[in-house]
């Protein structure tokens, strides 16, 4: 069961990789008004770092109910 839980947890940090790839990736923005740019550049880097949080709780999240499995088979 250990060698499944640790290819699962594998497979979840290869798809952190991409998934994170795609969000470090620049937006263009069409906008002519430089404070319209200043503010969706701002939202933008806000939405980045509230998504990569988001990564972040679900792996944690993922990581403790496996270890709690494992505690309770044992």
């Amino acid at each position: 069961m250990l060698c499944a839980s640790h290819l699962f947890l594998m497979h979840c940090m290869v798809i952190l990789k991409g998934t994170i790839k795609k969000l470090t990736t620049k937006m263009v923005i069409t906008s002519g008004n430089e404070e319209d740019k200043g503010s969706q550049e701002k939202e933008s880097k806000e939405e980045t770092i509230l998504a990569m949080l988001g990564i972040i709780g679900t792996i944690l999240n993922l990581i403790v109910i496996i270890f709690v499995y494992i505690y309770t088979t044992l």
